[in-house]
């Protein structure tokens, strides 16, 4: 049978082992919501769908890289976050809920300057969180703000993404029914065409060029 320890201070300690492998268990997930790697995956989704490719990137692929490109963006973060609570935390000159503080309001800072004031108060709105000032807004409304916004950024980045391919489809479809050629799927015509235009303007270095540009530090 379940029996509640005698000793108030034994409950406290399993109360906290409890909370210490329930945050362990979900912070890789955290870690992703929290920084670039949302807008990166699905933009690079987005490009295998223009190009109509189906499996080339593989999804592991564009995940790694993402995942890459995600330590390679926050790394100015990362090193803020090691200067000012880690190694000071290592050397004993914080406690670790200094440390703890210190990281989570760098995090804040960063997913603030990328979240759109109207995610934040969106959210506040539904939080019923009276007027604030951006150093007051709870944790708890600024990550799902991110997200939101996150997301909102790179379905703006795929429409534009999307607009060349979709031209070439609609020139293909135009050329093949002004042949009579019905049966031969445009598919087979305009992917290798896509191809072509994406290598030649140097597709990749314009696209992480332009991921690693539309964050703000």
């Amino acid at each position: 049978n379940f029996q509640l320890p005698d000793n108030p201070q034994e409950f406290d300690l399993s109360i906290r082992i409890v909370i210490f492998f329930t945050l362990l268990s979900i912070a890789p997930s955290l870690m992703i919501m929290m920084t670039c790697f949302t807008r990166i995956v699905i933009v690079l989704s987005f490009l295998r769908t223009a190009l109509a490719l189906q499996q080339a990137p593989s999804s592991q692929l564009l995940i790694a890289f993402s995942l890459f490109l995600t330590f390679f963006i926050m790394g100015p973060v990362f090193e803020d976050i090691n200067d000012s609570a880690l190694t000071p935390y290592s050397e004993g000159q914080i406690t670790s809920q200094q440390a703890i503080d210190i990281g989570v309001d760098r995090m804040r800072t960063f997913m603030l300057k990328q979240t759109r004031p109207k995610d934040v108060e969106f959210f506040l709105g539904l939080a019923r969180v009276g007027p604030t000032t951006l150093d007051n807004v709870p944790l708890r409304v600024v990550i799902p703000s991110f997200v939101l916004s996150e997301m909102t950024t790179a379905f703006q980045m795929g429409f534009f993404l999307f607009l060349p391919f979709i031209l070439i489809d609609f020139v293909v479809a135009i050329v093949l029914m002004s042949l009579g050629l019905m049966f031969l799927p445009p598919t087979m015509i305009s992917m290798p065409m896509k191809l072509l235009l994406f290598v030649l303007v140097d597709g990749w270095t314009l696209l992480v060029r332009s991921l690693v540009d539309s964050f703000n530090y």
